[in-house]
């Protein structure tokens, strides 16, 4: 896991430039944790792997780390983690801040790749474009395509590339937000690298994470890839005009989300044909509504989605 690893340091790019590496003079990373007095072989230990001879399955997860890498003991894999989350986190609440005071509602859009994020967000755009202004920052490992698709609806779009990275952090998305002018009292897409692992773990300083399930993949990605679906604040279940010609069932599919998620609240959409979609758009206001009251700051959004 990208928590363990470091992929892709020293590869991002914004808008086709090198993002410049930004160090804290009082936070080092250190990748080698302390040796512990008390329990050295436990420092030394591999991770245990479980045989489950019913299913001929091996699970590499089963340590206190909940991953594997090989030749690297658990505890060293969760004190990676844990200064690699940690930084993550400091920069995740620079980003909220300044959100805050810019009255900028956030919204990040996970998903595995071919989700129809791009659609879900252009459908989106089309159904409020003059009411407010939008922004869009865009994460990829390489290209603008996404990007490109949305500037074509006139709405303004950063493209981050991660290049061997598999998600954006809050230390790329506070780099973008220094060099994309977003007015105040505005609404800011982040669509994230399409991966339902990595994301999960990364806050961007956003206020919910929104993660879609399209029906042409399996109705039991929440039990195979659980943190994300945990992780999120709303489900939208897209491409729903397909199920005719598919053998999906949407019942288990949520079912399954909520065995993970009890209580996550499920949008059955279709961005191309645009069913469900004003349902979306009216928990988007709901949730403005809601951040503005907590916030306390001025809430121009609030009362132009009202």
């Amino acid at each position: 896991m990208c928590t363990t690893c470091g992929c892709g340091i020293g590869q991002t790019r914004i808008n086709g430039q090198s993002m410049p590496s930004r160090h804290r003079s009082n936070t080092r990373l250190r990748y080698r944790p302390m040796q512990s007095a008390h329990d050295p072989a436990h420092e030394q230990a591999a991770a245990p792997v479980t045989a489950d001879h019913t299913t001929d399955t091996l699970h590499f997860g089963t340590g206190i780390a909940g991953t594997h890498a090989p030749g690297m003991s658990q505890s060293r894999m969760v004190k990676i983690e844990r200064d690699i989350l940690t930084k993550n986190n400091q920069f995740a609440a620079e980003n909220r801040r300044y959100l805050a005071e810019h009255c900028i509602f956030a919204l990040n859009l996970v998903s595995s790749p071919g989700s129809g994020k791009t659609t879900v967000l252009v459908k989106t755009i089309e159904m409020l474009r003059g009411r407010f202004p939008i922004a869009v920052i865009e994460g990829d490992q390489q290209t603008d395509h996404d990007a490109a698709r949305i500037r074509a609806t006139g709405v303004p779009a950063l493209q981050i590339n991660t290049g061997k990275g598999c998600h954006l952090d809050a230390h790329m998305i506070g780099q973008a937000l220094q060099q994309m002018p977003i007015r105040d009292n505005s609404l800011l897409f982040i669509e994230n690298v399409g991966n339902l692992v990595c994301p999960s773990g990364f806050d961007l300083g956003e206020a919910h994470k929104v993660v879609i399930l399209s029906a042409t993949e399996g109705e039991d990605k929440p039990l195979k890839y659980p943190d994300m679906f945990h992780a999120a604040d709303l489900m939208l279940l897209n491409k729903c005009d397909l199920l005719p010609h598919l053998t999906f069932d949407v019942d288990l599919a949520i079912s399954y989300a909520h065995r993970i998620h009890p209580g996550l609240p499920v949008l059955q959409i279709s961005a191309t044909l645009g069913s469900g979609m004003q349902a979306w758009i009216d928990w988007i206001s709901a949730e403005c509504h809601r951040a503005a009251a907590a916030s306390q700051l001025p809430q121009h959004i609030d009362s132009t989605l009202g």
